[in-house]
Formats: structure tokens, C-alpha cells, sequence
């Protein structure tokens, strides 16, 4: 575990004194350690010392740690099964969501997930499968069921629909179900209503700067390990899916920049050539070193003390970050680059 220090203290008296509730939702940014947060929790209540912050010498936590108790179950996001029998619909969701927890395993910093999985109405038949069952080892059994805001309800019948509210509702006693989401407004407001909410915060810079050194393999130059850290805004996850990739951005970010110097006819050219289909990949990662570039000019003009070129700079830095967030959703990439370079004039 990375951060989270203060939660973490606060989960552990909850379950030291038995009010961890059976249906929880951590919910957060993507890539703050949800899933990892949810993975530690489910130590906790297994650990044979008894519920509480694992020992992390027992038998159940070093089985928890590698994802080897047979009483905790990770469901992670996986692709719709092809096979037309809905029995058959369940083992092969098993089997996939079997392979997809292997390779965690193996890779252990693994990336985000493909944006073509989720949790289809096999992954729930399979997560009621499992709520049904005897605990094999352990007083009670534990289920991690990671970016449930990719549930696939919709294909569901509702009585499937109404059975998985159920469960959530009334849990077998000898269940704890763990969900996570970065977008708990995609999930039905009827399961939101059914589950605690945890909420997990961003870590520490300094907990991205420990986890890309310690985790990665070889760790990265001290450059581009400060820039990794500075554009994760605390968010290992998204520090782990930058993964050298900003080089480009840079040079693009280069490009705005020296476009907007020029004025109107400068970035005007430049908003034109920018790709309008690439909101979410390439556009994105310019204004991700956009916003690094502009942070560091910040930086230089706080130290000289003028106040008016500051104030400009974290304007400029505001500006290209609601961009940032503009750009997740449907923008047309041009037209945003010409409104922010236009913004983007006059700075010093």
C-alpha cells in the first residue's frame, strides 16, 4: 500500500470494532489505489489474528497478499463471453476473470483497463455463484468487485437486475462485498443506495514518487521521475499510465506555445491543425505537458516577485486545466486549443 494513512486508520478501527458494513463503495479519482485499498480491507477481515489492519504474517495475509485466498475474490472488468448457453456464459466469465487476476498478479503494477471490458450479466450470475457458497476457510468470504461502474445492467433481464439489488441490499451473512468506482454517477442510483460510501482521497506526491521507484523496473531518470509525479496529481495509476509517453506531448506543447507568442495568426493555424478527433489521446497528453510547462514558468516568476506576471501564469495554469477536464468529455479539440490559445495570450 501507497497512502492513504489517515483512511487506513479509520477502516481499521471500523473493523477492529465490527462496523464495517457488509455492502460498501469506495469511490474516488481513477487511479488513487481503490481497488488496492479494497484488496487491504479484505486482509483485514480475514486476517487470523482477527479483523483489523492485517498482521501481514499469517497464513490468510500472505495469501491475501498474493491474491491466493480461496476466500477472496477479486472480479475484475473483463470481455463479454461469446458462448450463447447462459450456464456456459458463467464458466467462461470464471475463466476470464481468472486469467485477468493472474496477469495482476504477475505484473502487480498493472495499467488501466481496456475501455472495451466491463462486468456483463455473466460477471453477476458469477458474483451471486459465489455469494451462495460456503466460506472455505474463513468465518465469512470477502468479494472485491473492482470498477463496478462498468456494470452492463442493462443487457440483464430484471430479475437478474433485482437480484444482484438484492444482494446488495441483504448480503448472505457470511459475505462483505467491496465495490469500487471512479464514476459512481454511471452505477443505478438504486445500487448507490444500497452501499456505504468510502471515499479515497489522492496520495502524497511523495507516495507516487516511492511507488514509481519501488515498483518500477528500471525506476525512472530523476526528470522524468519529477515529471511523472507532478502531472499523476496523486494518482499512481495515472503516474503508471503515462509511462514515458509525455515526449511527445511536450513537443506539441512547444508547438502551442510558440504558436501563441505569434498571436492570432500563430495559434489560429495551429488550433486548425490539431487532430478533432483526438480529445482523449493526443490532445490530452499536449495539455498534460502544457500544464507542466506552465507550472514551471509559475514557478520561475514567484521567485522574482512580480505579482502581476504571477497572477497571469496561475491563470494561464487554471485555464489549460478546466481544458483538461473539458477534454474528457465531447470537445472538439480545435475549437477548445483556439479559445484556450486566445486565453493564452499576453503571458510574459
Amino acid at each position: 500500500m501507497y497512502g492513504h494513512e489517515s483512511l487506513r486508520s479509520r477502516l481499521e478501527d471500523a473493523l477492529a470494532s465490527g462496523r464495517f458494513p457488509q455492502a460498501a463503495l469506495l469511490l474516488g479519482p481513477a487511479g488513487v489505489g481503490k481497488q488496492r485499498l479494497a484488496l487491504w480491507i479484505a486482509q483485514g477481515l480475514l486476517c487470523e489474528r482477527g479483523p483489523g489492519a492485517p498482521c501481514g504474517e499469517c497464513v490468510s495475509c500472505r495469501q491475501g497478499a498474493e491474491l491466493g485466498h480461496p476466500d477472496l475474490h477479486w472480479i475484475v472488468p473483463v470481455q463479454r463471453p461469446k458462448a450463447s448457453d447462459p450456464d456456459k456464459q458463467v464458466d467462461e466469465a470464471r475463466n476470464l476473470i481468472g486469467e485477468a487476476v493472474q496477469e495482476r498478479r504477475a505484473q502487480r503494477a498493472y495499467r488501466p483497463v481496456d475501455g472495451m471490458v466491463g462486468h456483463p450479466l455473466a460477471s453477476i450470475r458469477y458474483v451471486q455463484r459465489i455469494a451462495a457458497l460456503t466460506p472455505y476457510r474463513a468465518t465469512h468470504k470477502v468479494i472485491v468487485l473492482g470498477n463496478a461502474d462498468r456494470l452492463v445492467l442493462q443487457e440483464a433481464s430484471p430479475e437478474a437486475a433485482n437480484a444482484l439489488l438484492k444482494l446488495l441490499e441483504e448480503p448472505p451473512a457470511d459475505t462483505v462485498l467491496l465495490l469500487t468506482a471512479s464514476q459512481p454517477q454511471a452505477l443505478l442510483p438504486t445500487i448507490r443506495s444500497r452501499v456505504v460510501p468510502i471515499r479515497v482521497g489522492r496520495v502524497p506526491d511523495e507516495a507516487v514518487r516511492e511507488f514509481l521507484v519501488t515498483e518500477l523496473n528500471p525506476a525512472p531518470a530523476r526528470s522524468e521521475l519529477e515529471r511523472r509525479v507532478l502531472l499523476a496529481e496523486g494518482s499512481i495509476g495515472r503516474a503508471l499510465a503515462d509511462d514515458g509517453a509525455g515526449s511527445g506531448g511536450q513537443h506539441a506543447a512547444e508547438e502551442v506555445l510558440r504558436a501563441v507568442s505569434r498571436g492570432p495568426a500563430g495559434w489560429s493555424l495551429r488550433a486548425l491543425g490539431q487532430a478533432p478527433w483526438a480529445a482523449r489521446g493526443d490532445f490530452s497528453t499536449m495539455l498534460d505537458a502544457l500544464a507542466l510547462s506552465l507550472r514551471h514558468g509559475l514557478e520561475e516568476r514567484t521567485r522574482t516577485g512580480d505579482t502581476g506576471a504571477v497572477r497571469r501564469w496561475v491563470t494561464a495554469v487554471r485555464r489549460v486545466e478546466e481544458t483538461r477536464a473539458a477534454a474528457r468529455g465531447n470537445l472538439n479539440p480545435q475549437l477548445a486549443l483556439a479559445v484556450l490559445s486566445r486565453d493564452l495570450e499576453g503571458l510574459a
